[in-house]
């Protein structure tokens, strides 16, 4: 693995007596697209609004982009993008227009906002759409819009909560050739999903279940080891290992 840009050790969050992330460790190296897995529930969004400096650990230790969870969140949150789960954009604006006015809340100036913006809408197909409503977009437009603003400062780190949810699958595999189009440029993306067939398009996977990761490794690594034709039936025997357990 090549430079590590994120490092979790024992990482956890509970809420009362709730363990919604239990644990967890791992490394995610510079240009890796880490796919961070599980089902409805499993604990992948409070995992990654930790690493965010979105939410406050119980325990453990992170390190992301050379920051600490704990007190440097700040930081961290100038060193990466992120897309959340639920579109937070402003459809009262039009593509270029909410472009142009995150990369100014990042501090760009107007001559590295022309030039990213350009970058951008040709990266992501935004041409034909570029001056039109947000309001007016299907939600495949409105996520790759989404997408452009988060990499639109350079980060070293773009965090994508469940990026294709709801969109067509002619989308979901144009959203796929933009990430590895930004790993290629050696931006990190960490990436969580349900649909386990998008676990074939990581480098690396972990897979959580209730809280926990439960497997670790490559897509052919994790099949290999639990003899399975593809990550769903990973993702089943590892389920199934819980159930039988408790």
């Amino acid at each position: 693995m090549s430079e590590a840009v994120i490092q979790v050790e024992n990482l956890t969050k509970k809420f009362d007596d709730f363990y919604a992330v239990n644990n967890i460790s791992f490394e995610v190296g510079r240009g890796e697209v880490f796919g961070f897995l599980g089902a409805n529930g499993a604990g992948k969004t409070t995992a990654m609004k930790m690493l965010c400096g979105l939410l406050a650990p119980t325990s453990g230790k992170a390190m992301v982009a050379g920051f600490n969870v704990f007190g440097q969140q700040n930081e961290i949150k100038k060193n990466i993008g992120y897309m959340s789960q639920r579109f937070s954009l402003y459809e009262d604006l039009t593509v270029i227009e909410n472009i142009t006015f995150y990369g100014g809340i990042y501090g760009l100036t107007n001559v590295e906002i022309k030039e990213r913006a350009n970058r951008l809408i040709e990266m992501h197909g935004l041409g034909e759409v570029k001056n039109h409503l947000l309001v007016s977009l299907p939600l495949g437009w409105k996520q790759k819009l989404a997408f452009s603003v988060a990499l639109i400062h350079r980060p070293r780190i773009v965090f994508l909560d469940e990026p294709t949810g709801g969109v067509d699958p002619i989308t979901r595999r144009q959203f796929w050739e933009s990430i590895y189009e930004a790993a290629h440029s050696g931006i990190t993306l960490f990436v969580t999903t349900h649909y386990m067939d998008e676990a074939e398009y990581c480098d690396r996977i972990s897979m959580m279940v209730d809280g926990e990761i439960k497997g670790l490794g490559t897509p052919a690594q994790l099949k290999h080891l639990h003899r399975a034709k593809n990550m769903d039936e990973v993702f089943v025997n590892l389920a199934r290992k819980k159930e039988f357990i408790e």
